[in-house]
């Protein structure tokens, strides 16, 4: 009983508080805001510009290391031992082009060319004793053909004597013998003649051998000397004075100080805008091939600037855009150009442009037409507060193609000529009286921003 009633009471006790609770939600839900006449609030005074388009340099950066563009891994192309190495042939050292850097002993090839010119004098002679062999058989020739003339002719004449019995039939046959063996001595000298052309074919054919290897011989010489192709900086070298080097062996490495290059990584949207600005049009039945032409990087402005010295900069020149993607960052690579990187150090101000320097690349590019910019401060989460008829708030959203320098570029949603409130009323309730003034410094300083000056 007394467990029946305990209960009862613990029902009743649930259905009141829940009742309860529907009762305070149920009034909550009547009851009325506060009320708020707009209408009647005072003007809030605002800072407003007139958005017009304005020319536009498109900014882009990216980060890479520098390195030289003429790099020369002098190797042996010929073995031998090292009899000279310039003094000055040690890493770091800066050389002019023409210096003779390193020489292999020549002398094992200055005894293959000696012998083989040797051979070729011997060639000579005996093409020119050829020459007077040919000469010499084509006169004999002659000789004999005349001899084998008078035979023959000797020959009828006996025949017909021995018709009428003026001589006996031996002296014929006599004759006969003679003409023949005059016939095979005019035989033998033809085909000897004949022998002569493809002996002079092979001497020809000796010739050309001897003097490839002569050429080759010379070649080989030349190899035994290192000469600088152009101003270089010593990187590394792999040889000592009287050392014997192998062929194929590495002697030393230098890089080239006439030009340095940075391939940088630059961001994909960066790059596209660049690459809007540098095209021109074509004709839309060029072909893939084409496409050097349809890019013109002379209208990027470049410069190098060393990271962590903003104030260390180097002028260049924008040379390709290389194929794909970097497979890390999966960021867009611009190869840009500095030319005499050594003669622009000013130590210890601005230091020499050498490799492995981890540098930041600044593009700019004028913009083809126009944009329309704003504060990126005035962009609240995709909407613009702009100033409407009456002087009243409005609120309109936006599409922003890009952000640069504090400004943001408007794609879409907004119209020259309208007013821009710059600033960020709490609330911003559409409608609200506003008292605008108009900031001209600022209009003006937003131009700056757009043509690249610092904020």
């Amino acid at each position: 009983m007394a467990l029946r009633q305990f209960c009862n009471r613990k029902v009743l006790a649930l259905v009141g508080l829940v009742g309860g609770v529907l009762l305070v939600a149920l009034l909550i839900f009547l009851s009325e805001g506060p009320a708020h006449n707009e209408a009647n609030s005072p003007p809030q005074p605002m800072t407003v510009i007139e958005v017009q388009p304005v020319p536009f340099v498109l900014a882009a950066r990216g980060f890479g290391i520098t390195r030289p563009v003429q790099t020369w891994q002098a190797v042996a192309n010929v073995a031998g031992r090292v009899v000279q190495r310039h003094p000055e042939l040690n890493s770091g050292t800066l050389l002019p082009a023409g210096t003779l850097l390193l020489t292999l002993d020549p002398a094992r090839y200055q005894l293959t060319i000696a012998e083989t010119e040797a051979e070729l004098a011997s060639l000579a002679a005996e093409q020119a004793q050829l020459e007077v062999e040919t000469q010499n058989t084509r006169h004999l020739l002659q000789l004999e053909r005349e001899r084998l003339k008078l035979s023959e002719g000797e020959l009828s004449r006996i025949e017909r004597l021995l018709k009428t019995g003026s001589v006996s039939q031996s002296h014929l046959d006599e004759q006969r013998r003679a003409t023949l063996a005059q016939r095979q001595l005019v035989q033998s000298l033809d085909n000897q003649l004949s022998l002569l052309p493809s002996k002079q074919q092979y001497l020809d054919a000796q010739i050309q051998r001897a003097n490839t290897r002569l050429e080759q011989g010379h070649q080989d010489l030349e190899d035994t000397r290192f000469i600088a192709p152009y101003d270089l900086r010593i990187r590394t070298v792999e040889v000592e004075e009287h050392q014997y080097a192998g062929i194929g062996q590495s002697l030393f490495l230098a890089d080239g100080i006439e030009q340095a290059e940075v391939e940088a990584q630059v961001p994909l949207t960066m790059l596209r805008r660049l690459m809007k600005a540098v095209s021109r049009p074509v004709d839309s039945q060029g072909s893939a091939l084409d496409i050097t032409e349809r890019l013109d990087f002379s209208v990027i402005r470049s410069e190098v600037e060393l990271t962590g010295f903003p104030a260390v900069r180097w002028p260049a020149s924008v040379t390709r855009v290389a194929s794909g993607l970097d497979p890390g960052t999966r960021s867009g690579r611009v190869v840009v150009t500095v030319d005499q990187p050594y003669s622009l150090a000013r130590l210890p101000e601005r230091p020499a442009f050498q490799r492995d320097m981890h540098v930041q690349v600044n593009f700019a590019a004028d913009s083809s037409e126009p944009l329309l910019a704003v504060p990126s401060s005035a962009v609240h989460q995709g909407e613009i507060y702009l100033l409407a008829e009456g002087n009243l708030l409005q609120r309109r959203p936006v599409t922003v193609a890009f952000e640069q320098n504090g400004l943001a570029v408007i794609e879409s949603g907004l119209v020259a000529g309208e007013l821009l409130i710059t600033d960020d009323p709490v609330p911003a309730v559409t409608g609200m009286k506003v008292a605008p003034h108009r900031d001209l410094d600022l209009e003006q300083h937003l131009r700056q921003l757009a043509l690249g000056a610092a904020q």
